[in-house]
């Protein structure tokens, strides 16, 4: 790392908000000055009356290392001889009006104490050697969004402990935790918040510490390695990352001088009543030097891949979870929050200028326009963008009894409405199995095969889906319970059930279908990855699309059905004469599934059918995804014509009240148009748009309950015995009702 000299250049950018690496200037960093090693601390605090720096080496005492005011008169600075590594520090701060100083942590801290301590650590950020270049060269050479990106979402705390209930270091989790993640043939991991952050319940969602990496795991260099055994193995690596807001313990960053100075001076603005934090005041210079600074030092210190930015909704609107009178629209009377908008146009371009290839991901839960396209486009200036209405309509489906899902079709198909509006990345995150939702393989209906069958199901039709993938850990063995902070998951089942471990064998398997065949990801936000079979039937609960990569024969045909219904001589167009093979089946015995499949070859009959000239008759399993490839083609390539199928509106909510997905789908789409490949780099005419909050495609989803102060613990639920009703598949739910009446 690089050390400032506190130059009055790098001090003028900080405070014009364009200093990206004010992390080289403030904190504690290891100097010699006059011949002398030590240690400068520095420190930005515009309204304090005093400060000085206190520790173990000075008995914490407030009148021994004073600190001094440089030429722009807002920050302090002071030299320490002699000191080391990993010694305890605390900025002492005697406000403008007197009285008791104020102990506030570092917060350009590399390091910090092990919580339920809060002092800030000295940390030499020079010495680790990284051996990651392969990686590195590789990255430069590809286009993420031509790539496969299949993410592992992590809990570092919960993912794995020890045998006595302890937390693993970085270390152990980059020997046991890459192993894991390469075998089952993930391309990244995303974790959620490393920051330093006092409370466990809130998951790292709340910090104190932007640039110290949580001593809950190690040292900086502890987790250093981790991401450099991840990218010799080929994984990438994202972080949450929060620049929202902060949490107000007495150590951190709020009324840091003893007056607002990383929040709003407008109480209204600061104040995040909802979540119980405090919200950043991005109008200030100083603070957008230190938060885009943050996000350029976990790119540059700690080599991480890209970050997941969260809560981005909270930062756009100035309503957003307030009531009537807690809000102010802006100077245009509208909801959008400008000074926020600006903010992360320009961490974006920052970012982008410095690392081309990074990953920036907002997660943001309505339909503000253009949060993955350039800012020079009139957009946010991320690359991607969590598609949270899939998620949401997706999970909601899926958690119907199969009677009731042909009224609902529409939940399956609208996400293709505006499938290519953004760079999508489609996320089973840790918010879906948390707080009473219950946990991905319980919300599948049905009895415990039928669970395993439609999660299965799911999942196959969610990596066929255009977009990039992540999954909440334990969802790839289904695990039962909810997941729990305070607890590992439940590696037990694995060892204890055969059809979870079956389940982690079809995570696996299906896994690396998806990172082997580039259909599924070569053209992931452009129509010309995609079309629609048929889309329309809802009475079998039946959806079929090819998709395709950039080779127009290089294709996979998906079928997905989401009943228990085996169709046996059910047809569908195809794009080529010739014969097919199935190649990925979800109900396959090893799988837990009740083994029906296609086998041999399928010949396409010269019979017209969904439009196209050639069609295929085959078996659809029950609660099944299946993939069929072209094996012998007979005649001219395969043809792809404009498709004039168009998606129906049908479904409608059980309880009368329309979903959002439903009304905006009120009126027959055309979907399967191909398009005229879209070039990510060219620039259009596109206009800049001011934000007026629009409809959302789909409800938010309870970012709320992810910030609340604790999670309930969960009683562990027993897994249920297999039963026989693997080889009644067939039978249908209705058939089941009927019975039970």
């Amino acid at each position: 790392m690089k050390t400032s000299d506190l130059s009055e250049f790098d001090r003028y950018l900080f405070h014009q908000g364009t200093n990206y690496h004010a992390y080289e200037m403030l904190g504690a960093h290891f100097v010699k000055q006059k011949g002398k090693k030590g240690i400068r601390f520095a420190v930005w605090a515009p309204h304090a009356k005093s400060v000085s720096v206190v520790g173990d080496f000075n008995d914490w005492d407030t009148r021994v290392t004073p600190m001094r005011k440089i030429g722009d008169g807002e920050i302090w600075t002071a030299f320490v001889e002699k000191l080391g590594e990993g010694e305890l520090y605390k900025y002492a701060i005697e406000p403008q009006w007197g009285g008791p100083h104020i102990l506030k942590a570092d917060p350009y801290g590399f390091y910090a104490e092990k919580k339920p301590q809060t002092a800030s650590r000295t940390f030499d950020m020079n010495h680790y050697q990284w051996g990651d270049d392969a990686w590195k060269v590789q990255k430069n050479r590809e286009s993420s969004y031509e790539r496969p990106m299949l993410t592992y979402e992590v809990h570092l705390g919960s993912w794995r402990r020890t045998a006595e209930g302890e937390y693993l270091t970085y270390r152990e989790a980059a020997d046991q935790l890459i192993a894991y993640v390469k075998d089952m043939n993930y391309t990244h991991i995303e974790f959620m918040p490393l920051c330093e952050h006092p409370f466990d319940g809130s998951w790292g969602y709340q910090a104190t510490g932007y640039y110290a990496v949580t001593s809950r795991y190690g040292t900086p260099d502890d987790f250093r390695y981790l991401v450099d055994r991840a990218h010799q193995q080929g994984i990438g690596i994202i972080m949450d990352w929060v620049p929202g807001h902060f949490c107000k313990d007495e150590q951190g960053l709020r009324h840091f001088d003893g007056q607002n100075l990383y929040e709003s001076d407008n109480e209204q603005r600061a104040e995040n009543w909802e979540w119980g934090t405090t919200n950043f005041d991005y109008g200030r210079t100083e603070v957008q030097s230190f938060l885009i600074s943050n996000a350029m030092f976990w790119f540059e210190e700690f080599h991480i891949d890209g970050l997941r930015i969260d809560a981005v909704a909270n930062m756009l609107y100035l309503d957003y979870g307030r009531k009537e009178g807690e809000w102010m629209p802006n100077k245009y009377g509208d909801t959008g929050n400008l000074e926020a908008m600006d903010f992360l146009k320009k961490l974006n371009e920052a970012i982008f200028k410095f690392h081309p290839q990074a990953l920036m991901i907002a997660e943001e839960s309505t339909s503000w326009p253009l949060i993955s396209k350039p800012v020079y486009m009139g957009g946010m200036g991320f690359n991607y963008k969590w598609n949270m209405g899939w998620m949401n309509d997706m999970l909601k489906y899926m958690s119907l009894d199969p009677i009731y899902r042909k009224w609902n079709h529409d939940k399956v198909t609208f996400s293709f409405m505006y499938a290519f509006s953004e760079n999508f990345v489609l996320p089973l995150s840790h918010d879906e199995v948390v707080h009473g939702k219950c946990s991905l393989i319980s919300k599948m209906p049905g009895d415990y095969w039928q669970k395993f069958a439609s999660l299965r199901s799911f999942f196959g039709y969610w990596m066929a889906h255009p977009g990039k993938k992540l999954l909440f850990m334990g969802g790839e063995f289904a695990q039962f319970i909810e997941w729990n902070f305070d607890e590992e998951l439940d590696w037990h089942l694995l060892r204890e059930f055969d059809m979870h471990r079956k389940m982690q064998a079809y995570s696996k398997a299906l896994n690396k279908f998806y990172v082997d065949t580039r259909a599924f990801w070569q053209v992931d936000f452009d129509w010309n990855g995609f079309q629609w079979i048929d889309p329309n039937d809802n009475n079998n609960s039946i959806v079929s699309f090819i998709r395709k990569a950039e080779d127009s024969n290089d294709f996979v045909i998906v079928i997905s059905n989401f009943t228990p219904e085996v169709h046996n001589g059910y047809r569908i167009g195809v794009p080529a004469k010739g014969s097919y093979i199935e190649v990925f089946n979800s109900d396959g015995e090893d799988f837990g599934g009740s083994g029906v499949r296609n086998d041999g070859e399928i010949f396409s009959q010269d019979k017209l059918w969904h439009n196209r000239e050639q069609s295929i008759e085959l078996t659809v399993p029950p609660l099944a995804t299946i993939y069929l490839r072209l094996k012998r083609q007979d005649g001219s390539g395969a043809s792809f014509p404009e498709h004039d199928e168009q998606v129906e509106a049908k479904g409608f909510e059980l309880s009368g009240e329309k979903s959002s997905a439903s009304a905006a789908v009120s009126k027959k789409a055309t979907v399967g148009k191909a398009a005229p490949k879209r070039n990510a780099t060219k620039k259009t005419t596109s206009k800049t748009t001011t934000k007026s909050k629009t409809t959302t495609i789909s409800k938010t989803t309870g970012n709320t309950s992810r910030k609340t102060a604790a999670a309930a613990k969960s009683t562990k639920a027993k897994a249920a015995p297999k039963t026989a009703t693997r080889k009644r598949a067939a039978k249908t739910l209705s058939e089941e009702a009927a019975v039970n009446a």
